[in-house]
């Protein structure tokens, strides 16, 4: 068995004093990669955003078996609410993604520059380097996050439904850069989805959101079960 990367403990997650998840006790493995599945309203993006440390934990603790400090974790948004007024090109979208690791005082430089190039072009859109973030698709704009993301040098990249919005091709585009991320990589993925889809043939574990409980377990299992049968269907 791996390290794990991140590991829950009794934890209790919501926002003020409004509880959503409740002793979810889990722990994600070194290179994993992890679905955050179930209904809508349910807290996967609540539990995805305990876990990255954007929420703070109401009671239990999380561990995390890397330093967030020298390799800050990666973050995909559902949305990317950047206006359209202020011009970004995409590679300054990407480049956003190096000041993670900047000192105060210090400059974007030429080794910023080329490792935002090189996740362009790991991502597959290097030729659209100059053109402006607000003219792309949405599956390219996601695709860009993904790169903006890997340019932290992450140890772990959380998604919040990276395909929402996007037509099927595009679908396909993004999770099997994911998968090959993951693969080639070995970088830890956690990602929420509505469905496993597309993803049931990466994704090594599930974690069932609901009831503001959240429960593991392998692919295998889930897969073994019978009236789960939704959770494989495909959006189309």
């Amino acid at each position: 068995m791996k390290p794990a990367i991140v590991s829950l403990e009794d934890v209790r997650l919501g926002y003020a004093a409004i509880t959503v998840l409740d002793h979810v006790s889990l722990a994600v493995a070194r290179g994993e990669f992890v679905a955050l599945i179930g209904p809508n309203g349910a807290g996967k993006t609540t539990l995805l955003r305990g876990m990255l440390g954007l929420i703070p934990v109401l009671a239990g603790r999380i561990e995390y078996g890397f330093d967030r400090a020298a390799n800050p974790p990666g973050y995909v948004p559902q949305r990317e609410a950047l206006d359209p007024i202020f011009p970004l090109s995409v590679f300054e979208v990407v480049l956003m993604g190096t000041y993670a690791k900047l000192s105060p005082l210090q400059r974007v430089g030429h080794a910023h520059r080329s490792l935002a190039r090189q996740c362009l072009e790991e991502v597959g859109l290097a030729a659209l380097a100059k053109r402006q973030f607000w003219e792309l698709s949405g599956g390219q704009k996601q695709r860009v996050l993904i790169a903006r993301a890997l340019a932290a040098g992450p140890e772990v990249l959380f998604l919040d439904e990276p395909t929402a919005g996007v037509d099927h091709e595009a679908e396909q585009t993004i999770i099997d850069l994911i998968g090959r991320l993951n693969r080639d990589r070995a970088l830890t993925a956690i990602l929420v989805s509505h469905h496993l889809g597309h993803i049931q043939s990466l994704v090594h574990s599930v974690v069932w959101v609901d009831d503001a409980k959240a429960t593991k377990r392998s692919i295998e299992d889930v897969r073994a079960e019978e009236g789960v049968a939704s959770l494989f269907r495909a959006r189309h």
